[in-house]
Parts: C-alpha cells; sequence; structure tokens
C-alpha cells in the first residue's frame, strides 16, 4: 500500500482555523459608545419667548444666521434654514445648519416662541481607493487596490449641537435684532374720537 501526498491537503488544513476564526470575529459585539448622552429634555436650551409675531422673530432669526455668514438656505415665516461651512486644517471639513422654527404664542399672534436646533456634521478628505489588475499565466488574474490620485469627502461623525451657551447668543442676537425692527415699524395709529 503506498501514500501519496498532496500539497494541497497541507494549505486546506492551514486555511479552515483562518476561516472559522475570521467568523467568529465577525459575530462580534460593537464597542459602546463614547461619550454618548441619553436625551435629558431641558425645556430651556432650544426655545425662547419673544413678544413679537412669529412672523417677525423668523425675520430676526434670518438676519441673526445672515450677519454671522450663514448661507440662508430656506426661509419662511415659520421657519428658517441656514448652513456655513468650516475648514479647521487641510483634511477636515465641518459643516453646521440651524433650523429655527417660530410659532404664535397666545391669543391674537402677538409672541411667539422660537425652537432652534443645529447640526453639526465632519467631513475628511480621503483618497479614492482604485484597484489594478495583473494577470499571471496559469493563475488568473490579480487586483491589488492601489491609492488614486482623487480626493473625497467622507462624513465621519454627525450630532445635534447640545452647548446651551451656541443657542444663547443666537437668541440674544435674535433680541437685538427684534429690538431694532421694532424701532423701525410705525406705531400704530390711535382712533381718535371727536
Amino acid at each position: 500500500m503506498t501514500l501519496s501526498f498532496r500539497p494541497w491537503h497541507g494549505a486546506l488544513a492551514l486555511l479552515v482555523p483562518l476561516v472559522l476564526s475570521a467568523c467568529t470575529s465577525l459575530n462580534s459585539q460593537p464597542m459602546p459608545l463614547v461619550g454618548y448622552q441619553p436625551e435629558a429634555f431641558d425645556a430651556s436650551t432650544h426655545a425662547r419667548h419673544y413678544a413679537a409675531p412669529p412672523e417677525r422673530t423668523c425675520e430676526a432669526a434670518r438676519r441673526a444666521l445672515l450677519s454671522q455668514g450663514y448661507v440662508v438656505t430656506a426661509a419662511t415665516a415659520q421657519e428658517v434654514t441656514a448652513r456655513k461651512y468650516f475648514q479647521p486644517d487641510a483634511q477636515h471639513h465641518v459643516q453646521m445648519e440651524f433650523r429655527v422654527v417660530c410659532a404664535p404664542e397666545g391669543q391674537g399672534r402677538l409672541a411667539s416662541v422660537a425652537f432652534a436646533s443645529a447640526l453639526k456634521e465632519q467631513y475628511l478628505v480621503r483618497k479614492a481607493k482604485e484597484s489594478a489588475s495583473l494577470g499571471v499565466g496559469g493563475l488568473g488574474s490579480l487586483s491589488l487596490p492601489v491609492e488614486g490620485g482623487m480626493d473625497s469627502m467622507v462624513k465621519v461623525a454627525s450630532e445635534t449641537v447640545s452647548s446651551a451657551q451656541v443657542y444663547e447668543r443666537l437668541f440674544s442676537l435674535m433680541r437685538e435684532y427684534l429690538d431694532s425692527m421694532s424701532l423701525l415699524s410705525p406705531a400704530p395709529a390711535s382712533s381718535a374720537s371727536g
């Protein structure tokens, strides 16, 4: 009885444990989030009350955001959305978007409440991956990833801004614009009875 040695049997015996270990690592649990804060539902952070109709409050929000270099992407009597771009360094880009919603409050629509939220998105510049194929006689073709020459922006983070100071500065600036708008508007005519 003769034993024949097949070299691929040895290679197969080495590959099976590697494949099994790769499968078990795919089912592992993700790492916990770092710095994640659950909702606290603080009423004062994202809302302010104004003694002005909602249309004027949203106009004050539009002017406040424009004065800080934001590009207004949408503006109605009830809502303003504006966006601004930052580039802290050559590889990082940050986009900040504010949304202010103005709702009537009380009877006669003489007062309003402004709700504000800001979304911050961060991007990194990365080289686009390309692949190069190499044909090897008898084995077929081999495809290898190669660093490309094209840059692409990849979103790495997106979160709602939670800093109370950011919203406080916006609401204070809105108050200044509301005060200046009320100085420019004519006083209502009083009816004189004769």
